[in-house]
């Protein structure tokens, strides 16, 4: 089933299969008709009209489809409305507990402006439940301020984090399912405070923030403290912030190649006669035997066969070394 789009009045009513034949008009109440449709315009009009409400009574909290702009960001909105007036208004939903007091659907970067200049803020009142409050949200942001790749991953991850169920949020985002799965794993991936640090970063598409954070997951670098050492006072945008923190864990994943310690030679082991009976081959991780089928058949076989009780008498003979005289 279609979803109205929540920043449109709700279709009217056809007239013609709702009205009632002319005989039963007469048998009920005069103008039942008419009054019935002017209470329906009366009903889209209030919906829809804007309001002027006290910014002292709207809250902020819910789920954040942005990252955080910066104050300079709030005192350029607010020379803008200072000088032109309102001219987008936000959208509030009435708080049940809490009588006239209303909590942000969008429009949180225009509140803060508001707030600073002390005026009231221009609002459409909309009686939302939290899943239609995400979508009137998701669809706002998608149509006047397109969202990075970074932003919408976060904005996701924290609707699933909140417990939203999957449709809901891929209608938010206007996404599909693949998309969704890629956003996640990205957010999941990246401690958020570097991408904090980092910013929205439009001009980085999905196959960059990917390529991050797979290096992310690298056991031999720690994002966060490669991201600590960097300036950033001297990037001129977020762009330049993204750049510098991918050459950084580059850099640190290439040194730590390099200066990785060389593993240890095989050591092959042969009889006197020259048969190879055995190879032992290290890593960081395990000592790995490999004995030899084809030159050793009957004894690998054997070990085969004896390999728990020979390992357990190795071991104890180890073990009795080991204690003082």
């Amino acid at each position: 089933m279609a979803r109205r789009n929540l920043f449109q009045p709700p279709p009217p009513p056809d007239a013609a299969s709702t009205a009632a034949p002319a005989g039963e008009q007469k048998a009920r109440f005069p103008n039942t008709g008419a009054m019935s449709g002017v209470k329906s315009t009366l009903k889209d009009v209030a919906s829809n009209a804007v309001r002027e409400i006290s910014v002292d009574v709207i809250e902020e909290n819910g789920p954040k489809d942005r990252l955080s702009f910066t104050d300079a960001d709030v005192v350029t909105l607010a020379e803008s409305i200072k000088a032109h007036g309102q001219q987008v208004p936000i959208m509030v939903r009435p708080i049940a507990d809490k009588p006239g007091h209303y909590k942000i659907v969008y429009g949180r970067r225009r509140l803060r402006a508001l707030r600073s200049l002390g005026i009231p803020a221009k609002a459409l009142v909309r009686s939302l439940s939290d899943e239609e409050a995400i979508l009137a949200q998701g669809q706002e942001n998608t149509q006047r301020l397109d969202p990075s790749f970074i932003e919408k991953a976060l904005f996701a991850t924290e609707l699933a984090t909140s417990g939203y169920e999957q449709a809901i949020i891929l209608d938010a985002l206007a996404v599909d399912k693949p998309m969704l799965s890629r956003m996640t794993k990205v957010a999941r991936s990246i401690p958020k405070s570097v991408i904090e640090q980092i910013g929205s970063a439009h001009g980085i598409g999905r196959r960059r923030w990917e390529e991050l954070a797979d290096q992310s997951r690298s056991d031999s670098v720690d994002l966060e403290q490669v991201t600590a050492t960097l300036q950033f006072n001297a990037a001129k945008s977020s762009e330049d912030r993204f750049g510098m923190v991918s050459d950084a864990i580059t850099q640190a994943l290439k040194s730590k190649a390099t200066n990785k310690p060389a593993a240890p030679p095989t050591l092959s082991i042969k009889l006197g006669d020259g048969t190879a009976l055995a190879e032992v081959k290290e890593t960081a991780r395990a000592l790995t035997f490999k004995l030899s089928k084809s030159d050793a058949p009957e004894f690998a076989q054997w070990m085969r066969n004896n390999a728990e009780a020979e390992l357990t008498r190795l071991y104890e003979a180890w073990q009795s070394e080991q204690k003082p005289d």
